[in-house]
């Protein structure tokens, strides 16, 4: 269990108390902040998702949420191992389905998996047209920009954008995606998925109540996404591909 889920439940509980927006240690919140560009989603409908409302403010830099918070990254930036660091990595170069290659083994790629492939472009190009908004929204710095002993070992931005994790949110709706193909799998799909956003703490990019709001954010984009008959077609598609490739029952 990562310590993203076993403080989780706390964290919801902080992050659902009235907060003010993140307050920066610089004069403005939207220093290399640029407008995001307009995307058009594939499945989710963002007219009908009222994230604005239902996501609360990150914590206050100085509250003592946010204190905990760096006191963690701290702990895991003193203990990250060589491994752990190269697995991070790894996962912050790669935003698609395949992650999960390490739950379904090599047969499950992209070259063996067009259909699903296509699914998967799909799903990850939704997430910014949810997270861009709510990004500008809260323009929150990310861990370095407030902590010079934040030593990050993954990609960096100039811009405040932490809140809510971009990755994190494509990871857990391709695990909830894949768990639609893969039910039997399901457990191990979001283990992977935890590990996933975990490892934004191990970039040294993310706090946890980054992870803890992208995780709600998923949940309530795939929602949308159950409930648009394109997906369900390709998600029967991509079902069909996987569970063939893996020899399992369709």
């Amino acid at each position: 269990m990562t310590y993203f889920f076993r403080r989780a439940a706390g964290a919801l509980a902080v992050l659902c108390l009235p907060s003010p927006l993140i307050r920066a240690q610089s004069p403005t919140l939207n220093t290399g902040t640029k407008p995001a560009k307009a995307r058009v989603a594939t499945y989710i409908h963002i007219d009908k998702l009222p994230l604005v409302a239902i996501i609360p403010a990150p914590p206050a830099t100085d509250s003592s949420v946010a204190k905990a918070e760096f006191t963690e990254l701290h702990r895991i930036q003193n203990e990250r191992t060589p491994e752990q660091v190269k697995a991070a990595q790894a996962d912050d170069a790669e935003e698609d389905i395949f992650i999960f290659r390490t739950v379904l083994g090599p047969v499950f790629n992209a070259q063996s998996l067009p259909l699903t492939a296509a699914l998967s472009a799909h799903v990850h190009g939704d997430e910014p047209v949810a997270s861009d908004q709510l990004k500008q929204i809260f323009q929150r710095p990310r861990p370095y920009q407030l902590d010079s002993t934040i030593h990050p070992v993954c990609k960096v931005t100039t811009a405040h954008n932490a809140y809510p994790s971009g990755h994190t949110l494509s990871g857990y709706l391709l695990a909830l995606t894949l768990a639609q193909i893969v039910p039997e799998k399901s457990t191990e799909i979001l283990q992977r998925a935890d590990d996933y956003a975990h490892n934004r703490l191990v970039c040294g990019v993310h706090t946890a109540s980054d992870l803890v709001v992208s995780r709600m954010v998923a949940y309530a984009m795939f929602g949308s996404m159950m409930q648009e008959p394109r997906f369900q077609q390709d998600l029967a598609a991509a079902r069909a591909e996987t569970r063939r490739a893996l020899s399992l029952k369709q």
